[in-house]
C-alpha cells in the first residue's frame, strides 16, 4: 500500500484570509467551522483537492519551493489573469509568447508564487495550428 496526499498545507500569516482568497480563486469553500482569527482553515475544492492553511509565526522569506500551476477551465489564461488581479493577486512575471504559449507568474495576497497556464481549449488551438 502506498501513501496518498491528504491535503496540501500552506503556512501563512492569516489562515482564514488566505484561505478565503484561494476559495475565490479555486471556486472552493472553507470548512463550516472556519472563522476569522482561527489558526487553521481548510479549503475544499470541487475536484476533491483540499488545502490546509495554518497560521504560523514565520514570515515568507524567499521563493516558494512548491507552487500551484492553475489551468483555467471556463475562460482563457488572459481572462483568468485579469480575474485574479481583481481578487488581489499581483503579477510577478510574464512568460507569454507571441504564439500563445507560455504562462504568467503571479503572487497571492501573502506573496506566495503561482502560475497561470493556458486553458485546455487554448492548448488545443495551438496544437491544431
Amino acid at each position: 500500500m502506498t501513501s496518498l496526499v491528504r491535503h496540501v498545507t500552506v503556512d501563512c500569516a492569516d489562515a482564514y484570509t488566505l484561505g478565503s482568497f484561494w476559495a475565490r480563486v479555486l471556486d472552493g469553500s472553507l470548512a463550516e467551522d472556519d472563522f476569522p482569527g482561527d489558526p487553521m482553515a481548510l479549503l475544499s475544492c470541487a475536484n476533491g483537492v483540499q488545502i490546509l492553511f495554518i497560521t504560523g509565526p514565520d514570515a515568507k522569506t524567499g521563493k516558494n519551493r512548491v507552487h500551484f500551476d492553475l489551468q483555467p477551465q471556463d475562460r482563457t489564461r488572459d481572462a483568468e489573469v485579469t480575474r485574479l488581479l481583481a481578487l488581489g493577486a499581483t503579477q510577478l512575471d510574464d512568460q507569454r509568447r507571441p504564439d500563445g504559449t507560455g504562462w504568467v507568474v503571479m503572487a497571492d495576497i501573502e506573496g506566495n508564487e503561482f502560475c497561470v497556464e493556458r486553458s485546455a481549449a487554448e492548448r488545443g488551438e495551438t496544437e491544431r495550428a
